[in-house]
């Protein structure tokens, strides 16, 4: 008997709580049924995804990586007393520092504000031997903490990682480490002059998507991320454990994914990487899948540079069925979609979505991830191959159980009455969202022949994000998901229509600190969709004061979803188009404005819960058994490794970079 079946019934999703941040455990269910191929397939996967960790850290933030051996050096040196308020609350930091892959808020993107002094760290650091320190070649402690601590301490030396903010230059007002001494114009103009050189290109690439822009005495250039350039050390052991992962593929065609993503890793050629994601999606037959590599652009303030990430998973047979029935039916919904029948595909091809468990998370999915995910993300490779899907189910149970009885709902929803059919219908709903807005929402619509994917630029990622989700609220409300057995009656849909526009109006807010305004590309999305229904509804929508607490009334459901029918017309004509104006007027009007005394009562009103309004992920341990001729024979799953020895175990397993 291994540890997952002895403990199976006292498992505990909650963990750890600090500062805005709650930690949770998620469950591999089932994952004793699957032969000993696979789970060796998925611990050799899971590898590869956890030696991504330090390229994350360093694309967040040029200093990242030796703030954090600085830290850790510190928190695990004897002889420093951890007892005094300034360790403590450099523990707190330190933990921060592990959850958002950097000194940056993982959501908020501002940097943290260290609770201990800088004379208390330059006393500590002054106990450390050298050796042990995070010094570069010949450099002391003190030439380390001229460095180093005007980063940790100014609050004006870089103070987001990323910037949207209209009007300023994006790239260099961002601390993100995707472009190095040059501005925002200069990087748009390089791009754009790449993609003008191969206009004629019907299978382009994704331009800027794995390198650095640079700006140097040789003048502007790419310093691409491969085996034989940047991040080297830590994409090598990638494509080593990419390697034993293609000797255990449930197939051959798996095997081919495997074997295009080590070729792209060790070439950086982002053609390439078309020919890997073309296979990607064409493969279906294997239980076990993963997502490896620099993918989603939404840390880079154009929206062009690919974080790093890695999910391992494998299908929840009988959640699949849920989003197999949708994917099936992709295209009726194309079809029916409200939208201009120029912007629809006249012939869906290839969508494919599952319901699955996450194995292992990495990356810019570790320790928060989504709950969701549809991939590839280039336009021409989903209209010519398809798209697949994929709804997090582990990860949404364990987000419900650790949810349930907390007070919010009853806190912020306007009357029982709504309270019971939130109750009733909501996890249902809210799993069917997901699913509609990945697996249909992202894969819908087509661009015009002639507009350029990125014309958007830094709206982008809000309008694709608002497209999705809109594509989503129209059909759950549709006749066509009763008929599929998806929602049990015609009253399911407004526990959603109720719980996303209360959070996109206002329970949202709880993520904001006072006198922010909203940043973030899905909150501005949330915030875009409620605030025009809000604001076009002519009372369709409005806001009530009941004792002294402001509520969000719908008074017709039906109109409501005939505004987002409205919206999602329109925001599929600006992608399809490319409307950059239309698209920033929408974004600055809606998307991005606080009303602080909302924000103020809202935020009152959340801290009397006593609630975390930000969830992460400590992963299982994987551990494998070896028989006597040292060969695998079993996988073992152990839950109880603590957060800070799960991030310190990674930074000693996994450090590459530093």
């Amino acid at each position: 008997m291994n540890y997952q079946d002895k403990h199976m019934s006292h498992f505990d999703y909650v963990e750890e709580r600090f500062e805005d941040l709650q930690l949770l455990r998620y469950r591999l269910e089932g994952f004793e049924q699957l032969s000993l191929y696979q789970k060796k397939l998925i611990y050799y996967l899971s590898k590869a995804t956890l030696y991504g960790r330090d390229i994350t850290f360093d694309q967040f933030g040029k200093y990242n990586l030796r703030i954090r051996k600085l830290l850790e050096t510190i928190y695990t040196e004897q002889g420093i007393d951890h007892d005094t308020a300034d360790f403590k609350a450099m523990e707190i930091y330190l933990k921060r520092v592990w959850f958002s892959n950097g000194i940056y808020h993982h959501y908020g993107c501002d940097k943290f504000e260290p609770g201990f002094s800088p004379e208390w760290l330059a006393q500590v650091i002054s106990q450390i031997s050298a050796a042990k320190l995070p010094l570069y070649r010949q450099e002391t402690p003190s030439q380390l903490m001229d460095e180093l601590f005007p980063v940790i301490f100014d609050k004006n030396v870089m103070p987001k990682r990323v910037n949207k903010a209209d009007g300023e230059d994006l790239v260099q007002t961002s601390a993100c480490n995707f472009y190095d001494g040059v501005t925002q114009k200069e990087a748009e103009a390089y791009y754009q002059q790449q993609k003008n050189a191969t206009s004629d290109d019907k299978q382009p690439v994704s331009y800027g998507l794995n390198s650095t822009l640079v700006k140097d005495a040789d003048g502007i250039h790419e310093v691409v991320w491969s085996a034989e350039g940047r991040y080297a050390n830590a994409i090598r052991q990638i494509v080593y454990w990419l390697e034993k992962a293609k000797g255990v593929a449930e197939n051959q065609k798996q095997a081919r994914v495997i074997e295009l993503l080590i070729r792209y890793y060790k070439t950086g050629d982002l053609n390439v990487f078309n020919d890997y994601c073309i296979e990607w999606v064409g493969e279906h037959e294997g239980r076990i899948d993963f997502v490896n590599g620099f993918i989603e652009v939404y840390g880079d303030p154009l929206g062009l540079k690919g974080s790093w990430e890695g999910i391992v998973e494998y299908k929840d047979l009988e959640a699949t069925k849920r989003t197999q029935t949708i994917s099936q039916n992709a295209q009726w919904f194309e079809d029916h979609s409200p939208v201009d029948p120029r912007f629809r595909k006249p012939q869906v091809k290839g969508v494919t979505a599952n319901a699955i468990c996450a194995a292992m998370l990495g990356g810019d999915e570790y320790p928060s991830t989504a709950i969701g995910i549809n991939l590839p993300n280039a336009d021409w490779i989903r209209a010519e191959h398809g798209s697949k899907s994929i709804t997090i189910s582990n990860i949404t149970d364990a987000y419900n159980k650790a949810a349930h009885g907390n007070g919010f709902k009853e806190e912020f929803v306007i009357d029982e009455a709504t309270l019971n059919l939130i109750y009733k219908y909501g996890d249902v709903c809210d799993d069917l969202h997901t699913d509609l807005h990945e697996c249909l929402g992202h894969g819908s619509g087509q661009l015009l022949p002639d507009t350029d994917p990125d014309a958007l630029k830094a709206y982008g990622n809000t309008i694709e994000e608002a497209r999705a989700d809109l594509f989503g609220l129209y059909y759950i409300a549709d006749q066509k998901l009763i008929d599929l057995g998806l929602v049990p009656d015609a009253e399911a849909y407004k526990s959603q229509y109720y719980s996303y526009i209360m959070n996109g109006l206002m329970t949202q807010l709880i993520r904001i600190e006072p006198g922010r305004q909203i940043e973030e590309a899905h909150m501005r999305n949330r915030a875009l969709i409620a605030h025009w229904c809000y604001e076009q509804g002519g009372g369709v929508i409005t806001l009530e004061k009941h004792e002294g607490k402001t509520f969000v009334s719908i008074h017709d459901y039906e109109a409501l979803r005939g505004l987002f029918a409205r919206l999602l017309a329109e925001i599929q004509r600006i992608k399809s188009e490319g409307d950059y104006d239309v698209a920033r007027q929408l974004v600055e009007k809606y998307a991005v404005k606080v009303d602080a005394e909302l924000h103020q009562e809202v935020l009152a009103r959340y801290k009397k819960l006593n609630l975390a309004p930000y969830k992460g992920f400590i992963n299982p341990q994987l551990i494998p058994v070896l028989d006597e001729n040292g060969e695998i024979s079993e996988i073992n799953v152990n839950y109880s490794e603590s957060y800070v020895h799960q991030m310190l175990r990674y930074s000693s397993e996994y450090g590459t970079l530093i």
